[in-house]
């Protein structure tokens, strides 16, 4: 494949499913599903719903933890890799549009519905990532990665939009400032199928290059593969170094992406604010995320991994101040600067990572590391928000739980500067 600016007909392909399931971390994930959860389904329940929230989280990452070796493993095989991201992205499809059917009260029920949800919707990404490495070559993975990424934010502004104008519309017809449950149920009916339309390329154009042919018993075979694999960690020194500092990194990425709502609201914030807020992260990382893939190929990936690292520190600090400002267009204007953080470096840490991780892998294996690579980021999304409940069930206060993200910016940091940068070669 040549090296040139026009993109591939699969690369495409692939970069659209970005804008597919972008609208679930956009609308379900980051935005109303945790306001219909402490507002409507958790009414009255004060910080134990941010608790319940963050347990939840916690326990989707846990079972993605578990499955995504042995999944990515099978998924090697050939012809394997497309049938497994379709189960994935149809049960994550279908229980979306179950989520309108939580009533008041029936906390148990809509936690276990949205984590079927977030479950299949993380497990559809191990096999999408590891596509990467079959849709593109080594020299062109930051630049595709980052427009997935980058399109991924600006195109799951349209559905949000379209819900908030739902939203917003119902509270001006009614006179009242209070989100309409029945709006946010329609959003999520809007977002469901929003992720399967903008998945039809992808399910259409992208195939699986690279694999492993299929032999009896392959479920057996797959288990020893994976512990071929940990025997043989020396062989992969760079691509497991990576993954361990990705654990620290990224646990607080993911952290602040899943609790940043449930936080905003702890801190009084109104529904109305957050939205907006979240709409404005999602404009500026657009632009962003497409400069940290620019930047990379001048500067390197690790290096601009290191640029979102500090900033999310930063990020860190800010939001364990903030509780402690007094004057409240200070702490609001604190709170948009936090924004802009984010918005900043979100989209580049997170494409950078996957990109920088698929140069370091055997392609024929790509879906078994980026089971891997799904490993260590669940696990480390299960510490995040796992401390960050525990802190504010037990002090009252969410910012302690928030202060405890800045050791593990720290150690990643660390962590990565012993990494050599892969080769970009083809």
């Amino acid at each position: 494949m040549p090296d040139s600016k026009k993109l591939t007909k699969t690369e495409k392909s692939w970069i659209l499913y970005d804008v597919a399931n972008s609208a679930f971390v956009l609308i379900v994930t980051t935005t109303l599903m945790p306001i219909f959860h402490k507002d409507f389904v958790a009414a009255g329940s004060g910080a134990r719903s941010t608790a319940d929230w963050g347990f939840v989280v916690s326990l989707a990452s846990l079972i993605l933890a578990v499955l995504a070796p042995v999944l990515g493993s099978i998924a090697d095989y050939r012809g394997m890799k497309k049938k497994f991201f379709l189960g994935a992205l149809f049960t994550g499809v279908a229980f979306t549009l179950f989520l309108p059917l939580i009533r008041q009260g029936q906390v148990l029920f809509g936690l276990t519905l949205y984590l079927v949800a977030r479950v299949a919707f993380s497990g559809a990404n191990i096999f999408y990532d590891s596509f990467l490495t079959d849709v593109t070559t080594n020299s062109r993975m930051d630049r595709v990665s980052t427009l997935g990424f980058g399109w991924g934010y600006i195109g799951s502004c349209i559905p949000f939009i379209a819900s908030i104008g739902l939203i917003v519309g119902y509270q001006m017809s009614t006179g009242t400032t209070e989100i309409s449950p029945l709006m946010m149920k329609i959003s999520f009916v809007i977002v469901a199928l929003w992720w399967f339309v903008f998945s039809i390329p992808m399910i259409k154009n992208v195939r699986q290059e690279y694999a492993i042919e299929p032999e009896p018993r392959m479920i057996g075979k797959s288990f020893s593969r994976l512990w071929s694999t940990f025997k043989d960690i020396s062989k992969y020194k760079v691509t497991f170094g990576f993954l361990i500092a990705y654990f620290f990194y990224i646990d607080g990425v993911d952290t602040i992406i899943s609790m940043a709502t449930a936080y905003g609201i702890d801190l009084g914030f109104g529904a109305t604010t957050l939205i907006a807020v979240i709409l404005f992260i999602q404009i500026v990382a657009w632009p962003f995320a497409l400069i940290f893939g620019a930047l990379a190929k001048r500067y390197s990936a690790k290096k601009m991994l290191f640029a979102g690292i500090l900033v999310y520190s930063v990020v860190t600090l800010v939001g364990f101040l903030l509780p402690s400002i007094q004057s409240a267009s200070v702490r609001t204007g604190a709170f948009w600067l936090m924004a802009f953080l984010v918005a900043t470096s979100q989209g580049g840490i997170q494409a950078l990572s996957r990109s920088f991780f698929g140069k370091t892998l055997p392609k024929e294996k790509s879906a078994e590391f980026f089971g891997f690579y799904n490993i260590f980021g669940k696990f480390a999304a299960i510490v995040g928000p796992f401390l960050m409940a525990l802190f504010t069930r037990f002090t009252g206060e969410s910012r302690f739980g928030v202060l405890s993200l800045l050791i593990l910016f720290i150690a990643g940091a660390v962590l990565l500067a012993r990494i050599p940068e892969p080769e970009a070669g083809s």
